[in-house]
């Protein structure tokens, strides 16, 4: 019998270029497997022989961060999702991260994948899920987008996961910039208690300063935005710098991680992880910033990376 070529753990690789840029999005989980710019990272990926680690790229829906004991209550009706975190007694990330999408469309500099998420254990609702991954003078853009098929309403949040880098040894080598105002407080399982000001905290970073030494897994809101509407991340080596950015109006939070629960000796070398959040952990049993999608909706929002040379 012929041999037959072993598949990357990721699934099918989709890659697109412009300029110094390319980028590979996978099947599994419909994510970011690496993005670089002029050869160097800009996103801290994974190879192509491994999986996902960390969250490492993926998207996150239909909801961000972590139900607790995978418990809600949505439309009059009682929830019980999987426990997909179960040392914390936690449903963590959403439905899709481990999902076959499928590609939509590619040209040169921009793909879309998409994925139907269908009932299941705990979540009734029908979406048609795709993202739009295009690259340009600006950089990256990532536009998702979610469109309620079924007859009911539909509780929806999204977050995306990517590490960003500019190719340093260790977390601590960087200059972060996050300009939130507060953070949110957690308990042992990583769930919301309150909020709290930034101000005088180990984790305010509104005048950029050195990560050194900073433990940060931290949901932060109250984040200014530019001109432009977009609240911008940073970090830089001082050579060099890559910031996400996301349209305020739509991401009203933001989760930082230095990665020091990360394993086998990948904790604080493999980039920041900044994820974009529509609602906080829990959203979808507090209803804090919950996306509710009627039949027929569609929601759709965009977010970004740009790697540049520091003057």
């Amino acid at each position: 019998m012929p041999e037959t070529e072993a598949l990357s753990p990721s699934g099918e690789q989709w890659t697109i270029s412009y300029g110094e840029q390319r980028l590979t999005a996978v099947s599994v989980g419909g994510g970011i497997r690496a993005y670089d710019v002029a050869g160097r990272p800009a996103l801290f990926g994974y190879p192509v022989d491994a999986r996902a680690d960390g969250g490492r790229g993926q998207l996150l829906m239909p909801w961000p961060n972590r139900i607790a004991d995978g418990r809600y209550t949505f439309n009059g009706k009682d929830q019980q999702l999987p426990l997909t975190e179960p040392a914390k007694l936690n449903a963590s990330h959403g439905l899709v991260r481990w999902a076959n999408w499928q590609l939509v469309e590619q040209a040169d500099s921009a793909l879309i994948v998409g994925y139907r998420l269908m009932p299941s254990p705990g979540w009734d609702a029908i979406l048609d899920l795709r993202v739009r991954y295009q690259l340009g003078d600006e950089g990256l853009t990532v536009t998702p987008s979610a469109t309620n098929l079924g007859a009911a309403p539909a509780p929806f949040g999204f977050g995306a996961h990517p590490y960003l880098t500019v190719g340093e040894d260790a977390v601590d080598e960087l200059t972060l910039s996050l300009p939130a105002a507060q953070f949110l407080t957690v308990d042992d399982r990583l769930l919301p208690t309150g909020r709290a000001s930034v101000a005088g905290s180990d984790v305010d970073f509104r005048s950029p300063r050195q990560i050194t030494g900073a433990v940060i897994d931290t949901a932060f809101t109250g984040l200014t935005a530019g001109d432009d509407g977009r609240w911008r991340i940073s970090v830089s080596d001082g050579r060099r710098r890559t910031t996400l950015w996301a349209d305020a109006a739509d991401f009203g939070y933001a989760q930082a991680f230095t990665g020091d629960s990360l394993p086998s000796g990948r904790a604080r070398h493999t980039g920041v992880a900044v994820e974009p959040m529509t609602c906080p952990a829990g959203a979808f049993a507090t209803g804090e910033a919950l996306i509710v999608l009627e039949p027929g909706a569609t929601w759709s929002a965009s977010w970004g990376v740009r790697s540049e040379e520091v003057n």
